[in-house]
């Protein structure tokens, strides 16, 4: 495993009965990178994240944390070690409120409630969301839970953040909002996977791209790359990015 791998991924296969959800999947994360993986519905992005947080065991393969191996790892153990994730659909806290929501993530580093409060309003300062600390989490927007959802996580402190279509749902500019705030935290130090449909998000945050189609992955490269590649056309991207 190179020096400078955060997170590798060596011939990930997981079946659910007769149904291949991924097949031989590999991939590497360097530090400090953002890592987008799009492909169509269905095609096994996020059975992918669940095998990699520990929400499900592969059938086949390995994968490698800051070179340990956390393959057999349960989530919380896994998130113990740095690494935090987002769901496709948001999943908030409904009876507490957006501070007392990101103090439970918080809570996995100290047990010190006073520690715990003053870390989680940092992460609301730092994601946008400290005036609306004491609202509770169903009454925020859309876009609100999202980046509750993000601060969540943050609260755990990784070292690997991964986000499940984060910006799906957005307007324009709720969209750039979100934008600005994966790279603040990139240029926090953190390392972050993104699986998202939407491609101006995918084209301008991305380091580089991981195509998944059919449960296999079928090429990975820069983003201007993957776009003008003509399986990536035919398999995801139609004539929208075709030259």
């Amino acid at each position: 495993m190179s020096d400078a791998a955060c997170l590798e991924v060596q011939g990930i296969t997981k079946r659910f009965g007769g149904l291949i959800a991924n097949e031989d999947v590999s991939f590497t994360v360097n530090q400090g990178e953002i890592l987008s993986i799009i492909g169509p519905n269905g095609a096994g992005k996020s059975t992918l994240f669940n095998c990699i947080t520990g929400f499900y065991r592969p059938n086949a393969g390995r994968i490698f944390f800051r070179g340990k191996d956390i393959t057999q790892y349960s989530a919380h153990k896994i998130c113990k070690l740095g690494v935090a994730r987002t769901f496709q659909v948001v999943q908030v806290i409904s009876d507490m409120t957006v501070l007392e929501n990101v103090m439970t993530g918080t809570y996995l580093r100290t047990y010190n409630r006073r520690d715990v409060r003053e870390k989680a309003e940092e992460i609301l300062r730092f994601t946008g969301l400290y005036e609306k600390r004491d609202t509770l989490g169903p009454d925020l927007t859309i876009a609100d839970k999202k980046r509750l959802e993000v601060s969540m996580a943050l609260g755990t402190q990784p070292t690997l953040l991964m986000l499940d279509e984060a910006m799906a749902g957005l307007t324009p500019v709720e969209l750039r909002e979100m934008m600005a705030l994966i790279r603040k935290i990139r240029e926090n130090g953190v390392t972050l996977i993104i699986v998202e449909h939407v491609m101006e998000a995918v084209m301008e945050l991305s380091d580089r791209v991981v195509v998944i189609n059919s449960g296999r992955k079928i090429v990975e490269g820069v983003p201007a790359e993957i776009v003008r590649n003509p399986e990536v056309i035919q398999a995801y991207l139609g004539d929208r990015y075709h030259a």
